[in-house]
């Protein structure tokens, strides 16, 4: 009885992670498993797709196999494992270099001092139809900035632009999410439309 007590204890993530660094394959399985879900909410907000997504968490993840040896067991592998599927998502943002533009800038320009009413009531998933109508260089702006913490200068160096591009990029970010917002959600903003 005691035995089978023992087998159904599921491994710490030090177990896995040493297993997965002396090469076994059912550590592996298991790591990637238990934090696919994890890994998935942040590369999905940097790609255009769930397929393209779970590529770069699965590029990610061969990259935390192949780097396992540095990692500091002191500190948490989630906050480790996040650094490296950012810097993934990134890394496949650049090599994919794509620029879209769906809004004008003088359109946003025109916006800007139109602040809407926010619906506490809003739903992730209208909050995500938002996010994701935004251009790719936005996104990539909004989350490295305000959902990961990183500074103009970092996300300059990273994506290979100025600080003054992070921020105006962040900038527009922000106007586009807030003429979304009106055009879908803000029912006063339709009702002017509509006159």
């Amino acid at each position: 009885m005691a035995q089978k007590r023992k087998e159904n204890v599921e491994p710490s993530d030090l177990d896995l992670i040493s297993g997965c660094i002396s090469g076994d394959t059912k550590s592996q399985e298991w790591l990637y498993k238990r934090y696919f879900s994890y890994a998935m909410s942040i590369c999905i907000r940097y790609t255009k797709s769930s397929n393209e997504a779970i590529e770069v968490v699965n590029d990610g993840f061969m990259k935390v196999l192949e780097n396992l040896m540095t990692y500091d067991s002191a500190k948490p592998f989630k906050t480790w494992y996040a650094k490296i599927l950012v810097n993934t998502a990134i890394d496949n943002y650049r090599r994919s270099a794509r620029q879209n533009a769906t809004l004008s800038i003088h359109y946003i320009d025109e916006m800007e001092d139109q602040e809407p009413t926010i619906d506490s009531e809003l739903s992730v998933e209208a909050i995500l139809k938002l996010y994701d109508e935004l251009p790719e260089t936005y996104r990539i702006a909004f989350n490295l900035y305000e959902i990961e913490g990183f500074s103009h200068k970092e996300i300059g160096q990273m994506l290979g632009i100025s600080t003054s591009t992070s921020r105006s990029n962040l900038t527009r970010a922000k106007k586009m999410l807030r003429i979304l917002y009106n055009k879908h959600f803000n029912p006063q903003e339709k009702r002017h439309e509509s006159i």
